[in-house]
């Protein structure tokens, strides 16, 4: 699909959604977009799909950050949802945020949103989403794989090698007031997606 085919304005959702990025900072953002779901059904799936994986647009003339020698991300960018995660009601394909087109520092013209996943999880600048039969390997899980995963579930009693993710700081804060709360089990979301997941051993499959 061309991105006019995804979805005109009229028809985007405004979901205000909880993002909790890995580096344990978090904020409640509005955004405007529609279902995953809604994309996918209409590409028909056959039984052979298994996985939805996304990559991200190069272009270093316009994200100089992609030609620079010390990022350490084999470009493109590139994640993966299960086919079950990536058909949840709640993920979302993003254009906008706070009312407006979504920024290009916020991953115009379209992103992934999964709220309970880490931020990471939600690719900016999409350009490619396929459905696949195998487990996508996520460009962090390529640059560390101790410290990050394919699930990246907000998970409160798996700490990041490098830090507790047992709570987070919520923005906006300051050094004075760090507004630091307790974090949820999938970012709150737990009601909604944790049947997802049900005898997966979320300590091992982080």
């Amino acid at each position: 699909f061309a991105l006019e085919d995804i979805a005109k304005p009229s028809q985007f959702e405004e979901r205000i959604y909880r993002l909790r990025c890995v580096e344990a900072w978090s904020m409640v953002i509005p955004w405007l977009g529609i279902p995953l779901a809604d994309i996918i059904q209409r590409a028909e799936p056959t039984s052979k799909a298994k996985y939805v994986r996304f990559e991200t647009l190069v272009d270093p003339e316009q994200m100089p950050g992609q030609r620079s020698s010390f990022s350490l991300i084999d470009w493109p960018y590139v994640e993966g949802l299960r086919l079950d995660e990536a058909m949840h009601p709640l993920t979302l394909l993003a254009m906008g945020m706070y009312g407006r087109e979504l920024p290009n520092q916020n991953g115009a013209p379209l992103r992934l949103v999964v709220p309970w996943k880490y931020g990471f999880k939600s690719i900016k600048s999409i350009v490619r989403i396929t459905l696949v039969e195998e487990q996508p390997v996520n460009s962090w899980q390529l640059i560390a794989p101790n410290e990050y995963g394919f699930y990246a579930n907000v998970n409160p009693e798996v700490d990041h090698p490098r830090w507790s993710q047992a709570t987070e700081r919520r923005l906006p804060n300051s050094l004075f007031s760090p507004n630091t709360i307790d974090t949820l089990m999938f970012n709150g979301y737990a009601d909604e997606v944790a049947e997802l997941y049900a005898g997966l051993d979320l300590k091992a499959n982080y």
